[in-house]
């Protein structure tokens, strides 16, 4: 029997059992839309994630100083560690793993541009920080440069919302805001970014300085924190004993003492997001397979009743002289087409729903569904293996039925 008319026949059995056959096909196609939609929420949940992760910054790690809690060369425990700018520097040069690192000031004041007031966090900061933090300009402005620094400019870069709050729509580019009682230029104003985490304070409500202005305006060289970014991030553990080495013996401490420096670093989040999407989409591909499972069944139930119906047909056909292997493909190739139109239907709803929820309202959290080359792979491997296991026996029972008690019916 050729191909076409395999299909014709097909059809034709569809047709005669309209009620059977829709169910049949319903069941597939529901298990297939479910699969992606499950896998799409996954997709869409994982790069969210990681977009308001990245609003932390790219691989970097942050050094704050701690208090000791081990006495070291007559010193007691409990001293307060307070680095300073030069600290930045050493790391740089004594550790050749890390590729970059930058001191960061802050401290919270009042910044006002005529009667608006609020409180911010004012961070002096080196040009290679909106790299390590993804801090972008908005049109029309720019980021804090070498110059800014050499010559010590008071000049001042926003973050988006405390630009809103203080200039209410207005463009601030080149206009003043007052800090400490010292007039400051704004060069810029960020961009809007997702930003999940942070220390202190969001980037949308900080100011932004010039590290040399900050140091020289509050007197001090003492900062807050150190950013810096392993070169490569499978030897963070290595690193980070690197670290409390250097600033150990610049700083009197033991290195073992882990409370003497608090290091963030958000390469082990990486890692920690990388195995738990794993387990989700492969937890959410699970509940897909066996939603997707319970159509098999029904299709397989369902072709063990036409390979009843149609016991005479068989006999006859092996009577004159089809093989085995013969019986088995038709069974095979009617099996797969029927899951083959639930799930082209399947995927059709799916791919609908998942447009349709793209711009959920809680798009920000738990992302935006998206149909990725990956989910519509997955989704195949599996509809073929429920194909195949609904197919396989009730082919191989047609293929092994006795013609001459088929010819008897």
């Amino acid at each position: 029997m050729s191909f076409i008319s395999l299909i014709g026949e097909l059809f034709r059995n569809l047709n005669q059992q309209r009620l059977r056959s829709f169910l049949t096909i319903f069941g597939i196609m529901w298990g297939t839309a479910t699969l992606i939609l499950l896998l799409a929420f996954g997709a869409g949940f994982r790069d969210q994630t990681v977009l308001n992760m990245r609003g932390m910054g790219d691989e970097i790690a942050i050094v704050f100083g701690g208090q000791t809690t081990k006495a070291f060369e007559g010193y007691n425990i409990g001293r307060q560690i307070r680095m300073r700018e030069a600290d930045a520097r050493l790391l740089e040069e004594q550790i050749p793993e890390v590729t970059t690192a930058t001191p960061e000031f802050s401290q919270h004041l009042q910044v006002h541009h005529l009667d608006r007031r609020r409180s911010s966090l004012i961070t002096g900061v080196y040009p290679v920080y909106s790299d390590l933090r993804n801090i972008f300009e908005q049109q029309g402005g720019r980021w804090l440069n070498e110059s800014d620094l050499e010559e010590r400019r008071r000049v001042i870069f926003l973050g988006n919302r405390l630009a809103d709050n203080l200039f209410n729509g207005e463009d601030p580019v080149g206009q003043r805001v007052m800090v400490r009682g010292t007039p400051f230029t704004v060069i810029g104003v960020m961009q809007e970014k997702n930003q999940n985490s942070s220390y202190n304070q969001q980037d949308q409500d900080r100011a932004f300085i010039p590290a040399t202005t900050f140091s020289t305006m509050m007197g001090t060289d003492r900062i807050n924190n150190i950013l810096y970014v392993p070169g490569n991030p499978d030897l963070t553990e290595s690193i980070r004993a690197n670290v409390y080495e250097v600033l150990g013996r610049k700083h009197r401490f033991d290195p073992s003492d882990q409370s003497a420096l608090m290091i963030w670093d958000t390469n082990e989040f990486w890692k920690f997001i990388n195995i738990m999407f794993l387990g989700i989409n492969a937890f959410l591909a699970l509940i897909g397979f066996f939603t997707l499972a319970v159509g098999g069944i029904g299709v397989a139930n369902i072709m063990f009743v036409v390979v009843q119906e149609r016991t005479k047909e068989i006999g006859i056909r092996r009577s004159v002289g089809a093989k085995k292997h013969h019986i088995m493909g038709q069974f095979f190739l009617e099996t797969f087409m029927i899951v083959a139109i639930g799930a082209l239907a399947g995927y059709t709803i799916g791919w609908g729903l998942i447009k349709l929820l793209e711009h959920n309202p809680l798009q920000e959290y738990v992302g935006s569904p998206f149909f990725a080359p990956e989910v519509g792979l997955i989704a195949f491997v599996v509809l073929g293996l429920v194909g195949f296991a609904s197919g396989l026996l009730p082919a191989w029972r047609a293929s092994r039925l006795d013609v001459v008690e088929c010819l008897r019916r």
